[in-house]
């Protein structure tokens, strides 16, 4: 019986902007830590609708959905990171079980130049996607997510993400899953969305990212 990467491969889905095909098609890694790296991942001819979509968000980091409006192309993709097709086919792409965990979407429009430092995610984290919607990005190497092979410096990378329209990354969180960006200031697009153990993590991190959210409304600059 062939495998979800090949099914989704030949079988059209009814996803309206999300290219799930060309996440199919992409070549999952298992160094350092299983990922997989996709272009192409958005329906081309949309990216202005996109844009003109997309919340006004004013302030750096990722804020959970529940703060933003949803709207017109902003609303379809929602709906296709959202779907129950996504999450089966990164459950093959990744090895993991994903289809009946609870799923949380943020949302980044301003990174800040402290943004991006090496990390991995909580244990909290099963997986995590990522898909870009810069229709543009500037020479040099801030602001674009490096797969690591270790905490200790940007140079040990295993592969590196170009934040630009179309581009998706998903990884499963493990305990060696160190990921991060050269510092960039600026406007860089991105939903994120993250899969998580349970509905009480789910709870717990949307009540932080609202936190998060009224705190810097009334301590940081706007853009």
């Amino acid at each position: 019986m062939q495998n979800l990467a090949q099914h989704y491969a030949s079988t059209p889905r009814p996803m309206q902007l999300l290219q799930l095909d060309a996440i199919a098609q992409a070549q999952a890694s298992r160094n350092p830590y299983p990922h997989v790296i996709a272009s192409g991942a958005l329906l081309a001819g949309v990216g202005e609708s996109l844009k003109r979509d997309f919340p006004g968000i004013t302030k750096t980091g990722y804020l959970p959905l529940s703060l933003l409006e949803r709207k017109g192309a902003f609303d379809a993709l929602l709906s296709d990171l959202e779907s129950p097709e996504l999450a089966a086919l990164l459950s093959d792409k990744l090895g993991l079980e994903l289809r009946d965990k609870p799923r949380m979407i943020t949302v980044r429009k301003w990174s800040a130049g402290s943004d991006g430092r090496i990390h991995n995610d909580g244990e909290a984290k099963i997986a995590t996607s990522l898909i870009y919607l810069n229709e543009t990005w500037p020479e040099g190497d801030g602001g674009r997510l490096r797969v690591l092979r270790s905490d200790q410096s940007f140079d040990d990378t295993a592969a590196e993400v170009p934040p630009t329209y179309g581009t998706f990354f998903a990884f499963a969180r493990t305990e060696n899953s160190w990921h991060g960006h050269k510092p960039f200031t600026g406007e860089r697009r991105v939903i994120q969305t993250t899969w998580l153990r349970s509905w009480e993590d789910y709870r717990r991190k949307e009540k932080r990212g609202r936190f998060s959210f009224l705190l810097k409304r009334f301590t940081s600059s706007s853009y």
